[in-house]
């Protein structure tokens, strides 16, 4: 039985809610629904065009609907009247191939057909930024070998603790910050867990550092390469697979 997305708003005082997914070139796309309207949508989804969106359809294309999963609910830390939500896309009553989430659902299936299932972790880097995207946000990060800096990530701090503090709260169990090999780069990681739950949570976590940024006045990216003469942004992904409970990719002799 679906959790019922009515009664957790009311039980958490949610008043709205984030029906969000990921377009091909991992762009978040939402739409903010009032709780009064989320059993609605729960059932039906909310209506979005395609090809406004960066995905392969055109404008005769029929709309399609993304219906959240309860179980990637995520309150936002820094603003709780919000609830955030991944969703799979559905068009002409079929899951929409071109919807990342539903390509990983889709392979995350194959494996259990298999009897494995696929866990995963990740290392997010990004650098802060100006308001306007042209310099690094700290001008005295200067190191010309600047990974782990202390002081330049000590002057960061207040941001990356509200950071860090987020995913705290939300059990996501985080355990290193650092600065990265560039200048004005950073990193943060947390615990791994089932493939889903992770690329949810990567999602998420791309948008709550941006949003957190834009609350300290600067900007986040993770752009590539957002700096020609700088290290850019990669993403380390940890990948096991699974039988039952045992690691198939655990070397014990190693």
């Amino acid at each position: 039985m679906p959790k019922n997305l009515s009664n957790i708003a009311k039980s958490k005082k949610i008043k709205y809610f984030l029906i969000s997914f990921v377009d091909l070139f991992g762009v978040l796309r939402s739409k903010l629904v009032p709780a009064q309207a989320i059993k609605e949508m729960q059932k039906n989804g909310a209506g979005f065009a395609g090809f406004a969106a960066w995905l392969d359809m055109s404008p005769a294309d029929s709309d399609m609907f993304a219906i959240p999963d309860p179980d990637s609910l995520i309150q936002l830390p820094w603003n709780e009247e919000v609830g955030w939500l991944a969703s799979d896309l559905w068009m002409n009553g079929k899951p929409v191939e071109a919807s990342p989430r539903v390509m990983l659902k889709n392979q995350i299936k194959s494996l259990s057909n298999e009897g494995y299932t696929m866990k995963s972790g990740v290392e997010c880097e990004y650098f802060l930024i100006s308001p306007d995207g042209s310099s690094i946000a700290d001008s005295r990060d200067t190191q010309s070998k600047p990974c782990y800096d202390q002081s330049a990530l000590m002057r960061q701090y207040d941001l990356i603790k509200e950071i860090c503090d987020c995913m705290i709260t939300m059990g996501w169990n985080p355990y290193q910050n650092d600065h990265e090999d560039a200048n004005g780069q950073f990193e943060m990681n947390w615990d791994y867990t089932d493939c889903l739950t992770t690329a949810d949570r990567h999602t998420f976590f791309k948008f709550m550092v941006k949003s957190i940024a834009e609350k300290h006045g600067l900007r986040a990216t993770f752009m590539p390469k957002p700096f020609e003469q700088l290290t850019g942004n990669g993403c380390h992904a940890h990948i096991s697979l699974w039988d039952k409970k045992k690691n198939k990719f655990l070397d014990k002799k190693r």
